[in-house]
């Protein structure tokens, strides 16, 4: 059985046998962390779905209203008036079949892919490296868009994607310790309205069973499901 060291049981000692609202979970969050580096803070959600149907898969995107405190690096694959569109938004890197090619050599310093529908024939050929890392643009998540100036603002200024996993589970994170409580509680509800929002209808009882949220090395505490129920 695994066993924690001494720093995380201290940390652990503080917590109450109950659960937290976003705000005070946040707090306690921030008062448990004791690494020496800015943690960040990750919110895991046990949905009442099964994924191995098509129908009950949970999925989608929303905008923290204060950000990830990550700096993401964004990769357009475009051409034409596109490039100059994306470049002008901020993006990291944009480019076409040059780009492309790079990808198929190895390179990967990006964190977000976005590209235009007309680029999606030439942007297939990356699946396989692009799809298992979760990096593959898709319409769904909004990466496969024409509006390039929008989506490299939004994913610049804190949007995430979600997806729930085999297990039912949906993770993601919702800022870092060095957020105050209130940031840290925007961030976690902006979260949970957008997971109930993707309720698929053919979940059936109790969509949202369980929520923790916790920092990159200390424990987690459990916040109240009830008003996302």
């Amino acid at each position: 059985m695994a066993t924690h060291g001494r720093k995380y049981e201290a940390a652990a000692a503080l917590r109450e046998p109950r659960t937290y609202e976003p705000r005070t979970a946040a707090a306690k969050v921030k008062e448990m962390a004791r690494a020496a580096f800015d943690e960040t803070v990750d919110v895991a959600v046990r949905l009442g779905v099964d994924p191995r149907h098509a129908d009950q898969i949970v999925r989608g995107t929303v905008v923290l209203p204060h950000g990830t405190g990550k700096s993401v690096r964004v990769l357009v694959i475009a051409q034409g008036d596109k490039v100059r569109e994306a470049e002008s938004a901020g993006a990291d890197v944009v480019g076409g079949r040059d780009v492309i090619a790079r990808i198929q050599e190895g390179w990967l310093d990006f964190d977000v892919v976005v590209a235009t529908p007309d680029m999606m024939g030439e942007v297939g050929k990356l699946g396989r490296v692009l799809g298992p890392r979760g990096l593959m643009p898709n319409p769904k998540s909004g990466t496969v868009t024409f509006d390039i100036a929008r989506v490299v603002r939004e994913v610049k200024a804190g949007k995430i994607e979600f997806r729930v996993d085999k297990t039912g589970n949906v993770h993601a994170p919702v800022g870092k310790i060095s957020f105050s409580e209130s940031q840290l509680a925007d961030n976690l509800t902006a979260f949970l309205e957008a997971v109930v929002r993707a309720r698929p209808a053919a979940a059936k009882g109790v969509y949202v069973r369980n929520v923790a949220l916790s920092s990159t090395m200390g424990p987690s505490v459990r916040l109240d499901p009830n008003p996302y129920r």
